[in-house]
C-alpha cells in the first residue's frame, strides 16, 4: 500500500496540530515499514516552506514530495475546491490518502481520510479567526462526504462529529495523540525562581488564561506564574503584572525542562479535541490542575484535579490540592501519560487503513 499525507502545516512553527501530524507520521512510518507498505511525505508548499518541513521531519525515514509555489495557501485553497486535477495527477499511484485541515484535493481513487482534532470553529466561532472558521467549514464537510476513514483525536472529538457534522460512526477511528522525546521526569529544570504555576497555551480566548491569572494572583505572593505559548489573537488577559514570566513561544526540546520546574500546571481550557498539555506535564512527574469540561477527561483520566475553569476561586483551590496531593498525583499522572506514544497512534492509523483496503 502507499499511503500519501499531506504535511504542508510544518512549514510553520510547530503547535499541536503541527506536532501530531508530524509525531503520528512518525509512528504510520514505523508500523507501516513493519508491513512492507510505504509512505509519502507530501506538501504544497510555500517557496520557504520546503527546507522547514525537512527540518521537522528529521529523524523519519520518509520519502518526500515537496511542491514549493507562491501563494501556496490560495493554490492549495483552489485546488481544494476546483475538483478538476486529481491528487493522482500530481503525486502518482495513491492507496490511501491523509489531507489535513489546509488541503483537500479530489482522488481518482484510494482510501481518503482526514484527522478532526476538533470542532471549535463551530460551537463556538467567537473563538477562532475568520479564516479558520472557513477553512474548517469547507474541509469538514467535505470530509462527512467523501472520507473513508475519519480520525478523530480522541473518542469526544470522534462522537462530535458523528452528532454535529452527521457522519457514519463506522467511519470514525480514534487515533490519540502521543508524547515526543524529552517528556520524563529526569533531566534538567527550568530554574523558575521558586514554586510557579505553569500555564501553557496560546494566547486566544478558549485557553481562558484571564482566569488563570485571577486564580494567581489568589494564590498569593510565594507562588510565581510563568506563561508560554504564542501571541494568539482575540481579547487578551491583564499581563501587565511584572511578576509574570512570560515565556512565548517554546521548542518542545525545552518544555521537558519546564514541566520539570514547575511546581503544577494549570490548564483552564474552556473547550479542546484533545488537550496534549496535561499528559506532557504528568510525564515529566508535574501535577496538573485542569478545567472539568469533558472534553479534557481523556487527557486527564483519574490523575488531574479538575476544576470550574469559570471560577477562579476553585482554580486556586485546585492549586491547593495539588500541592497537596503531589506524591498521589505524579505517581497516577506519569502511570496515565505512559498509554500515548506515537507508535499506538501510527498502528491505530495502519490498522484502520489495512481493514478497508
Amino acid at each position: 500500500m502507499r499511503i500519501v499525507v499531506d504535511v504542508s502545516p510544518l512549514s510553520h512553527p510547530r503547535t499541536g496540530i503541527g506536532n501530531y501530524i508530524r509525531g503520528s507520521l512518525q509512528g504510520l512510518v514505523t508500523a507501516a515499514h513493519a508491513a512492507g507498505h510505504e509512505v509519502v511525505a507530501f506538501a504544497p508548499t510555500s517557496l520557504h516552506g520546503p527546507r522547514q518541513i525537512r527540518e521537522a521531519l528529521a529523524g523519519i525515514p520518509v520519502e518526500t514530495r515537496l511542491l514549493p509555489l507562491p501563494a501556496s495557501h490560495a493554490i492549495r485553497t483552489a485546488w481544494s475546491r476546483s475538483r478538476r486535477v486529481s491528487l493522482e495527477r500530481i503525486i502518482g499511484r495513491t492507496d490511501a490518502f491523509v489531507f489535513t485541515d489546509w488541503m483537500y484535493p479530489p482522488q481518482r481513487g484510494g482510501l481518503r481520510a482526514t484527522v478532526f482534532h476538533d470542532l471549535v470553529p463551530f460551537h463556538h466561532p467567537e473563538w477562532c479567526t475568520p479564516r479558520t472558521v472557513s477553512m474548517h467549514t469547507h474541509k469538514a464537510h467535505d470530509a462527512v462526504r467523501t472520507c473513508d476513514v475519519l480520525f478523530a483525536n480522541s473518542a469526544f472529538t470522534g462522537r462530535d462529529v458523528v452528532e454535529t457534522l452527521g457522519a457514519r460512526e463506522d467511519a470514525i477511528v480514534v487515533a490519540h495523540p502521543g508524547l515526543g522525546p524529552g517528556l520524563s521526569p529526569d533531566g534538567s529544570r527550568f530554574e523558575l525562581g521558586g514554586p510557579t504555576v505553569l500555564g501553557v497555551g496560546t494566547i486566544e480566548p478558549r485557553k481562558n488564561l484571564a482566569r488563570l491569572v485571577e486564580a494567581w494572583r489568589g494564590l498569593g505572593d510565594e507562588v510565581g506564574l510563568a506563561l508560554v505559548g504564542g501571541e494568539g489573537w482575540g481579547d487578551r488577559p491583564d499581563l501587565a503584572d511584572e511578576r509574570i514570566l512570560r515565556l512565548g513561544f517554546v521548542p518542545d526540546a525545552r518544555l521537558g525542562e519546564l514541566y520539570r520546574g514547575a511546581a503544577v500546571l494549570v490548564y483552564p481550557s474552556l473547550f479542546e479535541g484533545f488537550g496534549l498539555p496535561p499528559i506532557e506535564a504528568m510525564a515529566c512527574g508535574t501535577p496538573v490542575v485542569a478545567s472539568a469540561h469533558p472534553s479534557l477527561d481523556e487527557a486527564c483520566g483519574d490523575a488531574a484535579v479538575r476544576v470550574d475553569p469559570l471560577d477562579p476561586s476553585a482554580i486556586a483551590a485546585g492549586v491547593h490540592e495539588a500541592l497537596d496531593r503531589r506524591d498521589d498525583l505524579v505517581e497516577r499522572g506519569l502511570r496515565h501519560a505512559a498509554r500515548f506514544t506515537w507508535e499506538r497512534t501510527g498502528r491505530a492509523m495502519l490498522e484502520a487503513f489495512e481493514a478497508r483496503w
